[in-house]
């Protein structure tokens, strides 16, 4: 027994040594264009030039993430699959589907955080609010309820707006869309007066075709610096999505020692940082192994309870 654990050893050294061996594959959960796959695209020239590899972005779209996680944690776990995804795909959509195909906390190594954005609270001009507060006092007196947008059934959209209407106890009348484009569309014809959203809102916001009233993140948006911070008003409603690397569960630690330093010094550099500012207002986020796979577990269930209270499902 102890012969074979001493020549598991080696083997697993000696691969650890030799990566990467050849090409990587940087699966992306969503179509070309959107904002995780132009990070992806923007990040992946900078790996390859670092690990002496090229690193090839292969979009998976479909299932909310599904598939391309599926495929990630059936691939061998040696760092050369790696997965770029959202927050909502790994800590959300499990609590969403009667069935999953993994296990997002279990089949999934978490690699590192590359970068996190703003959800901010659009409304229609047409509206008479200035603010926040004005905003909440109109909702309280509609009748009936004012109407809001979400890129979808059960996305980070809706649930952080039912998490506000909760805390600020007011009643909004939820509109599913296929996505942020056709939701914003919504929002600018009247069809709906609210939504949260983020690159898809925030040249509306600027050009004075949508106000936005407050951001939701931990922090005041370099984007929006006269916007409040929704837990400004109510302690603790803070939501900052995040785009983070995932490797298969299983990967050897030296490999995975290597991914994270090698991703922490480019994360480093004001050039790929400026280009990742580029990026639909994203701004990079680092954060230690630690500090991500305790997120990961908070978020986890607190989007498990949101999801229980909401009752929102996915067939």
């Amino acid at each position: 027994m102890v012969r074979l654990l001493l020549v598991f050893l080696l083997l697993s050294g000696t691969a650890s040594a030799q990566y990467p061996a050849r090409a990587i594959r940087l699966l992306v959960p969503n179509p070309p264009g959107g904002a995780t796959d132009t990070l992806a695209r923007v990040f992946a020239p900078r790996l390859a030039e670092a690990l002496g590899q090229p690193v090839v972005v292969e979009n998976r779209p479909g299932s909310n993430g599904n598939l391309a996680m599926e495929a990630t944690a059936h691939a061998a776990p040696d760092g050369h699959t790696l997965l770029l995804c959202a927050d909502a795909q790994i800590v959300i959509g499990p609590h969403l589907y009667a069935k999953m195909p993994l296990d997002t906390l279990k089949d999934l190594d978490p690699v590192t955080t590359l970068a996190n954005t703003q959800m901010v609270l659009s409304v229609s001009p047409a509206l008479p609010v200035r603010n926040l507060q004005e905003f909440v006092e109109y909702a309280r007196r509609a009748t009936p309820p004012l109407a809001y947008a979400s890129i979808g059934n059960g996305s980070q959209h809706h649930l952080v707006m039912e998490m506000f209407k909760a805390r600020a106890g007011i009643d909004l009348l939820h509109v599913p869309f296929k996505g942020g484009g056709p939701a914003t569309v919504a929002i600018l014809a009247g069809e709906v007066s609210a939504m949260f959203g983020g690159n898809s809102v925030s040249g509306h916001i600027k050009a004075g075709r949508l106000r936005g009233l407050a951001v939701a993140g931990k922090r005041r948006s370099a984007a929006y610096p006269d916007l409040p911070r929704l837990s400004e008003f109510y302690p603790d409603l803070e939501v900052t999505p995040w785009l983070a690397l995932f490797a298969p569960a299983g990967i050897p630690g030296p490999i995975l020692s290597r991914i994270r330093g090698e991703t922490s010094r480019l994360l480093a550099d004001e050039d790929l940082r400026g280009k990742i500012r580029n990026v639909g207002g994203l701004e990079p986020y680092v954060t230690t192994p630690e500090e991500f796979a305790t997120q990961l577990r908070s978020e986890y269930a607190k989007y498990g309870e949101i999801v229980k209270a909401v009752g929102a499902k996915v067939d």
